[in-house]
Parts: structure tokens; sequence; C-alpha cells
């Protein structure tokens, strides 16, 4: 398993820096018997001139402030006071490369009742690409993404991720890198943890919103696209349709942009390293970092399929 902390990490606990080790929680939350959570995944970065960099995190903590309100969470934080929280964390541990994690968790409640108060703690460690960094081998869920209807599905809450963890498990066990999931309807929605886009004839496409995370990564990439004048569409599409594509990948805070292989053994019919979507992974890492981004001419959809 991975160490997440030593004797030395701190983390941000309702406003005071306080030892891993050492922090407490209730164990009749709401949270650890309910999944009653809401949480973010935000990284940070050492930038080309060697600085901490956390990337879009007022995006993160206005996602955060949303996800409570939609779960009848009570949220009193500000993007000012946990932005600053975070390089406090960050500066602590020493480590600018990392992977932050805030969580709002609930006190004690064995009832379904709305709670009055909030608690909130934020760690990060250091963390390579959640997904590794090869092209992925991704085999189709047998479990879909909940019903919007049952839930606030725009909500980045902790009970969700159970859907998401038996379908990355299954994926694994049956020895393929990921999960796929489709909604209620069997369009492509997403990964257990990530976004997906693919390419085809020189345009990329994602899944509308609706039944996804409305991710962050993903408003990043659809920015890189209309500065790369690359063509995108949000719309629904099927598995079909998607096995017949030039190249897929997923994209979220924790993945970054990593590419695909295969989807149900099926290969991608383009290079990567010749693929539009391999210009958005760089494009991905160059604004992270703050490098001026890498302009290449596009080919035209006519072109792309000469």
């Amino acid at each position: 398993m991975a160490s997440y902390y030593n004797e030395h990490t701190v983390l941000w606990l309702n406003g005071e820096i306080v030892k891993a080790s050492e922090a407490k929680m209730d164990l009749y939350s709401q949270s650890l018997h309910y999944g009653y959570s809401v949480f973010e995944g935000i990284r940070s970065y050492r930038n080309i001139n060697g600085e901490t960099k956390i990337f879009k995190a007022k995006e993160h903590y206005e996602r955060l402030e949303q996800s409570a309100r939609l779960m009848n969470m009570p949220y009193k934080w500000s993007v000012e006071e946990l932005t600053a929280a975070n390089y406090e964390v960050l500066k602590r541990n020493n480590i600018q490369d990392a992977y932050i994690r805030p969580v709002v968790y609930a006190p004690a409640n064995m009832s379904f009742a709305k709670n009055n108060e909030s608690f909130i703690a934020i760690q990060a460690w250091e963390m390579q690409p959640f997904l590794g960094d090869k092209l992925l081998r991704i085999k189709t869920s047998s479990y879909q993404r909940p019903n919007p209807k049952g839930f606030n599905i725009q909500a980045k809450a902790g009970g969700h991720y159970v859907n998401s963890i038996l379908a990355s498990q299954e994926a694994k066990a049956a020895g393929y890198d990921e999960a796929l999931l489709t909604d209620l309807n069997g369009y492509v929605a997403e990964g257990p943890g990530a976004n997906v886009f693919y390419e085809k004839d020189g345009c990329l496409f994602t899944p509308s919103l609706g039944n996804i995370l409305p991710g962050i990564t993903r408003a990043t990439v659809l920015e890189l696209c209309k500065e790369l004048n690359v063509p995108v569409k949000e719309t629904l599409f099927s598995l079909d349709e998607m096995k017949e594509a030039d190249a897929a990948f997923f994209c979220g805070t924790a993945a970054e942009v990593i590419g695909w292989e295969s989807l149900d053994d099926i290969k991608f019919k383009k290079d990567w390293n010749s693929s539009l979507s391999k210009q958005i992974q760089t494009a991905y890492k160059e604004r992270v970092t703050e490098k001026p981004l890498t302009k290449q001419k596009q080919k035209s959809p006519k072109e792309a399929v000469a």
C-alpha cells in the first residue's frame, strides 16, 4: 500500500497545523458511516521558475463549496483561506509536485438529520500520475454511472466513489488498467476518476454534461482546444462509436492527461505520438508548469484522414 505520511508529515485540520499521525476524527461521524462528505483533488507543481504553484485552486475551492451546498453540508471557509492553508501545508512538508486532498466531513450523527457544523482537513503528498504514464488498456465496466436523479451527481461527494472503486477493481481484476463507465442510457460517461475524450478525423469528442462530473481538467482541455484551434464537440456517443476512434484519453487532476492503447481489446487506429490527443497531453503539461504553450499547425479534418 502507498505511504501517504510519516512521523514528520503535517496537515491542516480545522484551521490548525497538526501532525498527520496525531490527527483525529470522530468514529461516530456521519461521513464514516454513510459516505457523507465532499472533497477535492488538487495538484501543485514546481513551475519553470522553480516556484510552487497550485493549479486552479480557485476553481477547485469554488467547486468544493458548491459540492457542500448541494449535499446540505454547512460550509464557512473562503477560497483565500483554504488556498493559503494549501501553501502552508506544502511548505511545512517541503513538497512542490504534490497531490492535495481537502475533505469536508460531518460530525457525530447516526441519524439522517442535517448537521449544524462541518469539519475540514487538508492533506498533501507526493504522487505520480494516478494511472501511470503508459498507454492504458481500458475495459467497459458492468457498473454504470449513477442515475443523476438519485444524487446531486455534479457534487464531488465521498459516497459517489464507491461506484468508482467497484468499477476500477473489476477492470483490474480482469487484467486491464482501468474501467470506462456508461450512463443509465448506455452512452459513454466517464472513468472511475477521470473524464474521457476521443479523437476522430481531426476532431475531439467528450460526453456532454448531465451524467458526468464537470471536471476541472476537462474544462482545461476544452480551453486548450480553443487556444490550439482543435475542434471539439460535447455530445452523447456510444461505445461502438468510441471503438472506431483514432485515439482516446482520460483527463483528471490525479490522472492528468493519459492516452489509451485500446478499449475492450480493440486498439485505436492512430499512433499516439502523431495524434491531436498527444498534442493536448503536451499542452496540458505545459499549462500546469507555466511553460509557454507550443502551438502547432493543425491539419484540417480532410488532411487528417488523408
